[in-house]
């Protein structure tokens, strides 16, 4: 039986009495790559930050790793890496010492910095200044910051977003690879079918807030 990563039930979140998220019912199991699919404006970035706690729901109930999140939120969000839209970083700073700030933060050890460089293939250019790096490398390096912790679940909103055929190519890649060689489940959002089908294993779609 496939353990449940997170599971939400009747998620409503209201803004100025406009509905953004109505009655979403998420069931993610362990391993999955989960592609959350929608156009812009559709309520995928809402749904994200209610996950990550960023935000408070209207009505409805998020569990992670079985826990509610309300009640358990520091001790989930220990587990979970997200990146929300581009990733922040010190473009003066080489890879090196970003990764190093966060890790601080975090309080993982230094040997994490040179196992997430090499995951996400960035190993050799870490003493490079940031601002010299591809869009694709910065989004590259954001996935590097948000494995830093050792999560168990991984969340990316619209991570191939503005990049090029070969930086979408190789964010694509890197996903795929989450689950087979990491354990992680991941749950990845996008307006773009042709991304989502190719690296996602289950598919929700979001219209107007509503699973459809």
């Amino acid at each position: 039986m496939t353990t449940t990563i997170i599971e939400t039930k009747g998620l409503l979140k209201n803004y100025k009495g406009r509905a953004a998220v109505k009655d979403l019912n998420l069931n993610i199991g362990k391993g999955e790559i989960y592609g959350f699919l929608g156009p812009n404006g559709a309520g995928k970035t809402t749904t994200i930050r209610l996950l990550l706690g960023l935000i408070a729901p209207t009505a409805g109930t998020i569990e992670i790793f079985g826990k509610d999140l309300r009640k358990e939120k520091m001790n989930i969000l220990r587990k979970v890496g997200s990146l929300v839209e581009s990733p922040s970083y010190y473009g003066h700073l080489t890879a090196i010492q970003n990764l190093e700030a966060i890790r601080r933060i975090l309080d993982v050890p230094k040997s994490r910095i040179p196992e997430v460089l090499d995951i996400v293939s960035l190993t050799g250019e870490e003493k490079r200044p940031v601002k010299g790096f591809s869009l694709g490398m910065k989004q590259r390096l954001g996935i590097a910051s948000a494995l830093l912790g050792s999560p168990e679940l991984l969340i990316l909103d619209e991570p191939t977003n503005g990049l090029d055929p070969s930086g979408i190519q190789e964010i694509r890649d890197l996903i795929k690879r989450m689950p087979l060689e990491h354990g992680i489940t991941v749950l990845v959002s996008s307006h773009l079918l042709s991304e989502i089908e190719l690296m996602a294993n289950t598919v929700g779609i979001l219209d107007q807030g509503s699973m459809v």
